[in-house]
């Protein structure tokens, strides 16, 4: 069984840092690409970031400087170093699979 399950959101000031995690079972993590895609309230899903199976990242303009995307194959973890955030952030963030998505963790930037 796939699992995903995100973890590090909450709530922080503008200008502020949260790393998330997303730690993955059921398949063969280094294989596959991970991503992650946001929701803030009232709007579709938005995607932030990818890191390629081979180690590749590409970032949505949005986060372009401010967010770093990483994966650990040993942990079967991929990361989202998000720094000097704003209230447009907000959002749950999920990671995802081409065919999975986790449960989602939240990210309020408030002050």
């Amino acid at each position: 069984e796939v699992q995903l399950v995100e973890s590090g959101g909450g709530m922080v000031q503008p200008g502020g840092s949260l790393r998330l995690s997303c730690a993955a079972s059921g398949f063969t993590f280094s294989s596959y690409d991970m991503s992650w895609v946001r929701q803030a309230p009232g709007k579709g899903p938005e995607w932030v970031s990818t890191i390629y199976a081979g180690g590749g990242t590409n970032y949505a303009d949005s986060v372009k400087g401010r967010f770093t995307i990483s994966r650990d194959n040993s942990k079967n973890t991929v990361y989202l170093q998000m720094n000097s955030l704003k209230p447009e952030d907000t959002a749950v963030y999920y990671c995802k699979t081409p065919n999975y998505w986790g449960q989602g963790t939240q990210v309020t930037v408030s002050s």
